[in-house]
C-alpha cells in the first residue's frame, strides 16, 4: 500500500513533470510542503519500490505503476472536490484543501458510489477531467490557454488549474466560474491580460502567470456556425 506522503509526491510528479522530462526534486518539494532533502529520500525509496525512475541532479518520472498510482488519487480528489461543491456547499475555492486530507482514505466502493451519486462526472469544480474507473483521463482537445488568446478573442471558460484559495476567490468574486464568457479586449506589453466578462461591469485585468492556468474554449453557439460555414464552403 502506498503511503499519503508517497501519493502526494506522485501527484505532485504527474504534474511536473513534461514527456520525457523530469520533475525537478525542489519543484516537488515545494508542491508537497517538505524540504528537498526529505523528497530526496522519499524519491530513493519510490524509485526502489518501482514507482518513479530517480535520478540525482536530474529528477524524477513516473514508472507506470507509479502513474497509476497517481491517477488513483487524482480520481479521488476530483471527485471529492465535486462532492463538497454539489452536495456540501463548498465554494470552489475551499475544496482543494479538504480534498488533499480526504483523498488517502476512500475505499474504492465509496469513491464508485461518490462517482453514481454526482451522475459519472467528466470535471471536477474546477474543469479538470476525472480519471475513469479504468484511471484513463479524458482530456479535452479544443481547449486552449487564455494567456494565448489574441485580443478579440470570444470564449468560455472551461478550466482552471490553479489551486490557490485567494486566487480561486478573486476570481469568483470577478464573475469568473466554469462556462463565464469572456472577451479578451488587450494583451499589454508588461505581463496583463484583460478581459471584458459578460456577467461583470468593469473589465478584469489578469497577470499572465494567472491567466496562464485559465483554459478556454469556443462558445458552443459560435463553434457551431462557424462549422455550418466550413461545411457550406
Amino acid at each position: 500500500m502506498v503511503s499519503p506522503k508517497f501519493e502526494d509526491c506522485l501527484k505532485a510528479i504527474y504534474r511536473l513533470q513534461d514527456g520525457d522530462t523530469p520533475a525537478a526534486s525542489s519543484e516537488i518539494a515545494s508542491a508537497i510542503g517538505v524540504k528537498p532533502p526529505t523528497v530526496t529520500t522519499m524519491l530513493q525509496r519510490m524509485d526502489e519500490e518501482s514507482l518513479v525512475h530517480y535520478e540525482s541532479y536530474q529528477g524524477a518520472r513516473l514508472t507506470e505503476r507509479g502513474e497509476r498510482g497517481a491517477l488513483k488519487v487524482l480520481r479521488n480528489h476530483r471527485l471529492l472536490e465535486l462532492f463538497l461543491t454539489e452536495e456540501l456547499g463548498y465554494d470552489w475555492a475551499a475544496v482543494h484543501a479538504e480534498a488533499d486530507v480526504l483523498e488517502h482514505h476512500l475505499s474504492e466502493t465509496l469513491v464508485e458510489r461518490i462517482e453514481v451519486l454526482l451522475g459519472l462526472p467528466a470535471v471536477d469544480p474546477h474543469g479538470e477531467p476525472i480519471p475513469t474507473a479504468d484511471l484513463e483521463i479524458r482530456e479535452c482537445e479544443t481547449q486552449q490557454l487564455l494567456a494565448e488568446c489574441q485580443e478579440g478573442t470570444v470564449a468560455v471558460v472551461s478550466e482552471v488549474r490553479e489551486s490557490s484559495t485567494d486566487v480561486l476567490s478573486y476570481l469568483s468574486n470577478a464573475g469568473i466560474s466554469l462556462g463565464t464568457e469572456l472577451e479578451v479586449v488587450e494583451i499589454a506589453p508588461f505581463g496583463m491580460v484583460t478581459c471584458e466578462v459578460r456577467a461583470a461591469e468593469n473589465p478584469l485585468s489578469l497577470p499572465t502567470g494567472v491567466a496562464a492556468e485559465i483554459y478556454v474554449s469556443r462558445p458552443a453557439e459560435r463553434a457551431e456556425n462557424e462549422r455550418r460555414q466550413h461545411n457550406e464552403a
